[in-house]
């Protein structure tokens, strides 16, 4: 087993980070019908290659991936068959090297989630509502510590 790198999608990989996005939202999200997220693929195809987007790849295959639009986290996904194995941990590790602050939204029903952005020293910015799915979500931030 090869030692897994971060870093930029290849084109060719797109697919495999839909995937991904796809199996990880239907999972995360049954309060969210599984229609919702298939009818959003064509616009993850659109908006992928101009992301900011960071693979997580281990001999050959995309295990996970998060996505950023400027310092806004808008997605942090982990293949549903590898999660609980650090690649989380790992994505957002390497983009706090990478920012000073970060934002992101999550559904206030994905307890999971919320904890693990917790874990990581996000805190609870203010609540409201997703108005595409009319379900209540939380806004968190996390910032870089400056020393004095």
């Amino acid at each position: 087993m090869n030692r897994p790198t971060i870093r930029k999608p290849e084109p060719t990989e797109t697919e495999a980070i839909i995937r991904i996005w796809l199996e990880g939202n239907t999972q995360a999200h049954p309060f969210i019908e599984p229609d919702y997220w298939a009818s959003h693929i064509g616009y993850m195809r659109e908006i992928l290659p101009s992301a900011d987007v960071y693979v997580y790849e281990q001999d050959g295959d995309i295990l996970g991936f998060v996505g950023l639009n400027g310092y806004h986290i808008a997605g942090l996904f982990i293949d549903p068959r590898h999660q609980s194995q650090g690649i989380g941990t790992s994505l957002i590790e390497f983009i706090k090297q990478k920012y000073f602050t970060l934002t992101l939204a999550v559904y206030k029903k994905n307890e999971k989630a919320r904890q693990f952005y917790r874990r990581h020293n996000f805190i609870v910015m203010e609540e409201r509502t997703d108005v595409n799915t009319n379900e209540k979500e939380v806004l968190m931030r996390w910032n870089r510590a400056c020393p004095i």
